[in-house]
């Protein structure tokens, strides 16, 4: 397979911000990473004109990309792509033209987090739990960000194959009677009440205002900012309790993704929320209850669990995307 000539462009897209980022041709780093905000610009074009912008007078040549491969976090499969989480909504083949590239791949986020994942060395990750996970047969990622991103990756003889899905909004489950109270007073507001629904940054005021309900206390509706920062602080019961609550659900859901998907090789954790708890999140329930599936807690317990420090990881994903694309 032939790698086709850069440079090229990368894009991590999510509900809030827009990274973006530059690579010079195969086997090279991501550079000139930078951050836009959604809501700041009316369209991914614009953001991308900006973005060119700014790094023009940083690369080696004129900023104009011959490729580029952007993450996105919404389902992918027609031209016409809408974000789940945000107004921005494009077509594919318009965008292309838009911007003259030879190529354009459009990907979902976490297929391009999963892609990253067999790349990913001990620096990158931090342990949650014994060991750190292993690159082979299959590994899984799952993201609370704006939203819940669930992906996997596994290795075929062509190759690592990414395995991207729309896991997040598939119904989360209770593992105790608080919880079912939580879910319950969750389904007096929403119909489907799916993982992303609680476990994510829209979910958590959600999540707030439930436990609160579970637990008889008046409801006092805070944004997802406030309810990590008061609960890491230790200012806050009820903040306390969510976190906690929060970091338990997201063990339980992580480790019904790796049954599902087999993921031997291990569960990764990314998305922006659980960077932000802290050592709170290494002295939760998350591992305990990733293991807790009664039969198969041997199963679980062999297969390791890790966040990913690196927040470049999607835009690495991404540029793998291109490598294995081809000329």
């Amino acid at each position: 397979m032939t790698v086709p000539h850069g440079p090229w462009l990368v894009a991590d897209i999510g509900g809030t911000n827009a990274r973006l980022g530059w690579v010079e041709g195969p086997g090279g780093d991501v550079c000139h990473v930078r951050t836009l905000p959604v809501l700041g610009h009316a369209h991914p074009h614009d953001a991308v004109r900006a973005y060119l912008e700014q790094v023009g007078p940083l690369v080696d040549g004129p900023a104009v990309p011959r490729r580029a491969a952007l993450a996105v976090a919404t389902a992918v499969g027609h031209d016409e792509i809408a974000f789940t989480n945000s107004p921005w909504r494009f077509s594919a083949r318009a965008l292309q033209q838009t911007l003259g590239l030879e190529r354009l791949q459009v990907l979902n986020d976490f297929e391009a987090l999963a892609l990253s994942l067999p790349r990913l060395g001990a620096g990158q990750l931090r342990a949650i739990g014994p060991g750190l996970p292993r690159p082979e047969g299959t590994l899984a990622v799952i993201g609370p960000g704006t939203g819940l991103g669930v992906g996997g990756v596994t290795r075929t003889r062509h190759g690592w194959v990414a395995l991207p899905g729309e896991g997040g909004h598939a119904t989360l489950a209770p593992a105790d009677e608080f919880e079912s109270a939580v879910l319950a007073a969750a389904r007096t507001r929403f119909e489907h009440v799916s993982a992303e629904r609680l476990l994510s940054g829209i979910g958590l005021p959600v999540l707030h205002a439930s436990v609160a309900e579970a637990m008889g206390q008046a409801v006092e509706l805070l944004p997802a900012e406030v309810i990590v920062e008061r609960g890491v602080a230790g200012v806050d019961a009820l903040c306390e309790r969510t976190l906690d609550t929060f970091c338990a659900m997201l063990g339980g859901f992580a480790g019904s993704v790796a049954l599902t998907l087999g993921a031997r090789g291990g569960v990764y954790v990314g998305g922006g929320i659980v960077p932000r708890l802290g050592e709170r999140f290494f002295q939760s329930r998350f591992r305990e209850r990733f293991e807790a599936k009664g039969r198969f807690r041997g199963y679980l317990h062999a297969i390791p669990t890790a966040l990913i420090t690196d927040t470049l990881a999607a835009l690495t994903g991404a540029a793998f995307a291109i490598e294995q694309d081809g000329a």
